[in-house]
C-alpha cells in the first residue's frame, strides 16, 4: 500500500421498474464528473459519506463520473455502455498513473437496462478484466431494495447495504463501507462475501424496518455480527418486486474473513426467520372510499392517504388519479394531492394567480390508470419548483443530495381540492416539497401521497392518522397482477411453496 492511498471514486444508482413502459434515457440522469463529484462533500448522499472517510484517511481520492437517476422504466442500454465508457477510461489511466490501492463505488444494487438485467454484476465483472484491476479491493453501498446477485458477491470484496426502510441511514452505509474498506488496507486481509437468497418476494409495502418481518430480520444480522470479529457485516436485503429479473426477492449477504461454514449457518437462519414471517410482508390495504368516508367524519387531520401503486421512489409515474378522483367525489374540503404532470403546467402558462383554466390532469403514464381527469381549476401560483431539504436523512438524499427540482410547479384549487403539478416526479419524503410552495401540510385534512414506506418519516410526524389504499398502478402490492416471464419459479407468494429448501446460493468472491 502506498504512503497516501488511492482509491478510484465511481458510482450508478437507479432502482429499475421493469413493467414501466417509458425507457430511461440519459437525459434522466444527472451526471457528475470528476471535481463535480468531490464537491458532494457535505451534502448528504453517499458519495459524501465515503468521502467523510477519505479525509480522516488521508486518501487521495481518484473521482471519475457517477450517474443517478431517480427509479423509473427500464435503463437504455446505450447509457450504461456510456458510463462504462468514462469508468473504464477512468479507471486506466489512473493506474497508467500510478498504482491504485482499491476502489468505491455509490450503487443501487436493482439497475436494470433493455439488455442486461445486472448492472452491478456486469460492471464489477468488468472491472476486474482491467489489469491492474484484477485483485483490487472494491467496496460499495448498496440499497435494502437491491436485487441481490452472485455476479455481485463473486467481482466484489465488500457490499453494504442500508439498514433502514425509510433510508435515513444511507450515508451511515456508505460510511461504514469505506471503513471497511479501511480495514482491509490497514490490516492487509480481503474478506470474502457469501450471499444466500429464499424463493420469497415481498412488494415495498411489506418492507418497513420499524416492523415484522424487517425488523426481525435486522435485529439478527446485528447479532450476527456481534457473535464473532470475523464477520465484518451483514445485509438484509428487502428485494425490489418491480424488477422482472431472476434474483429480484429477499436475500442477505456477509462480509467476513471467517470460514464458509459459519456464514452459510448465519445466512441459513436468516434464511429460516424470513421465511416463517414470509405472509407478515405480503400488507393489507384499504378500500378507498371506505377510507375517504372515515376521514369526512372526522376533521382532525391530517390523514394521509398513501397510495404504493404510484409510489414514485418504487418506479411509479406519480400522475395516477385514483385518489384526485377519490377527493372529487367525496367532496373532501382542505384536501391536497401531488400529481406530476409537465402537459398541465405548461397549459397553465400566461394564466394569471386567480385566473380559471380546464386542464386535463394526469393519468397519462400508466395504462393501469382510468386516465385523465378533465377539471376547471384557479390558479393559485406557480414557481420554478428549486427547494430545499428540511430533514438531512430524508430517504431521498442517499443519490440526490439535500436541494431537489420538481422543475416549472403550479398550485391550482378546485372546489375543496389543492393540486400541485410538477413538470419532474418527485418523491414526497421531505415536507419541504408542500411548504417551498407555500403550503402547510399541517392545515390540510386529507393529504394524497404516492409512496410506500419512504414518506413516513416525514408525515408521521404530522399525521392524525393514515390508510394506505390499494389503487389501480404499476406499483400494487398484489403482486401476483403482475406479468413476471424472467423471475424465478416457484416464488412466494406467487406459487405455493412447502417446506423451504437449503438455501438457493452461496458465493464468494473469486469463485467461477
Amino acid at each position: 500500500m502506498s504512503a497516501q492511498p488511492r482509491i478510484l471514486l465511481a458510482g450508478i444508482y437507479h432502482e429499475t421498474h421493469t413493467f414501466v413502459r417509458r425507457t430511461t434515457a440519459l437525459d434522466d440522469f444527472r451526471i457528475r464528473r470528476g471535481e463535480e463529484l468531490l464537491a458532494r462533500a457535505g451534502d448528504g448522499s453517499t458519495v459524501d459519506g465515503f468521502l467523510e472517510v477519505a479525509g480522516e484517511q488521508g486518501w487521495a481520492v481518484v473521482p471519475v463520473c457517477e450517474y443517478s437517476a431517480l427509479p423509473a422504466g427500464p435503463i437504455e442500454h446505450s447509457v450504461f455502455e456510456a458510463f462504462w465508457q468514462e469508468l473504464e477510461s477512468g479507471l486506466k489511466a489512473a493506474l497508467a498513473e500510478a498504482p491504485l490501492d482499491a476502489i468505491w463505488l455509490a450503487l443501487h444494487g436493482a439497475g436494470v437496462t433493455t439488455d442486461c438485467d445486472d448492472i452491478e454484476g456486469k460492471l464489477l465483472k468488468r472491472i476486474r478484466t482491467i489489469a491492474g484491476a484484477e485483485a483490487l479491493p472494491i467496496f460499495a453501498v448498496f440499497d435494502l431494495h437491491a436485487n441481490f446477485t452472485d455476479a455481485m458477491a463473486r467481482h466484489a470484496t465488500g457490499l453494504v447495504g442500508y439498514r433502514e426502510n425509510p433510508h435515513t441511514d444511507a450515508r451511515a452505509a456508505a460510511v461504514e463501507s469505506a471503513r471497511l474498506l479501511a480495514r482491509t488496507l490497514r490490516e492487509g486481509v480481503l474478506p470474502r462475501i457469501y450471499c444466500a437468497r429464499v424463493p420469497l418476494i415481498w412488494p415495498p409495502t411489506g418492507t418497513a424496518t420499524a416492523a415484522s418481518p424487517m425488523k426481525d430480520l435486522e435485529a439478527r444480522a446485528r447479532q450476527i455480527e456481534a457473535e464473532s470479529p470475523e464477520i465484518w457485516s451483514v445485509s438484509v436485503t428487502a428485494g425490489f418486486a418491480f424488477s422482472d429479473v431472476d434474483s429480484a426477492g429477499v436475500a442477505f449477504n456477509m462480509v467476513t474473513t471467517g470460514s464458509e461454514a459459519q456464514a452459510r449457518e448465519a445466512l441459513e437462519s436468516l434464511c429460516d426467520i424470513a421465511w416463517r414471517l414470509r405472509d407478515e410482508g405480503q400488507p393489507d390495504e384499504d378500500d378507498l372510499d371506505t377510507a375517504l368516508e372515515k376521514v369526512k367524519a372526522r376533521p382532525d387531520g391530517p390523514w394521509i392517504i398513501v397510495e404504493p401503486a404510484d409510489n414514485i421512489g418504487g418506479g411509479g409515474p406519480g400522475d395516477c388519479t385514483s385518489i384526485l378522483r377519490g377527493f372529487l367525489r367525496h367532496g373532501i374540503e382542505k384536501a391536497l394531492v401531488v400529481i406530476s404532470d409537465p402537459a398541465a403546467v405548461a397549459a397553465l402558462d400566461g394564466t394569471p394567480p386567480g385566473g380559471r383554466r380546464t386542464l386535463s390532469i394526469g393519468g397519462k403514464g400508466s395504462p393501469f390508470d382510468p386516465g385523465p381527469v378533465e377539471l376547471e381549476v384557479t390558479l393559485v401560483s406557480t414557481s420554478d419548483g428549486e427547494f430545499d431539504l428540511e430533514d438531512r436523512q430524508s430517504h431521498m438524499v442517499a443519490s440526490q443530495g439535500t436541494h431537489f427540482s420538481m422543475g416549472p410547479t403550479a398550485v391550482v384549487r378546485s372546489g375543496g381540492v389543492t393540486i400541485m403539478l410538477t413538470s419532474h416526479k418527485t418523491p414526497p419524503n421531505d415536507l419541504a416539497q408542500l411548504r417551498s410552495q407555500g403550503l402547510e401540510p399541517t392545515e390540510f385534512l386529507a393529504i394524497g401521497v404516492k409512496a410506500a414506506v419512504a414518506h413516513r418519516r416525514a408525515y408521521d410526524k404530522i399525521a392524525a392518522g393514515s390508510y394506505t389504499v390499494a389503487t389501480p398502478g404499476p406499483c400494487t402490492s398484489d403482486l401476483k397482477s403482475l406479468p413476471y416471464r424472467k423471475l424465478r419459479r416457484p416464488i412466494y407468494p406467487l406459487d405455493p411453496i412447502g417446506d423451504l429448501a437449503p438455501m438457493t446460493s452461496a458465493k464468494t468472491q473469486g469463485e467461477g
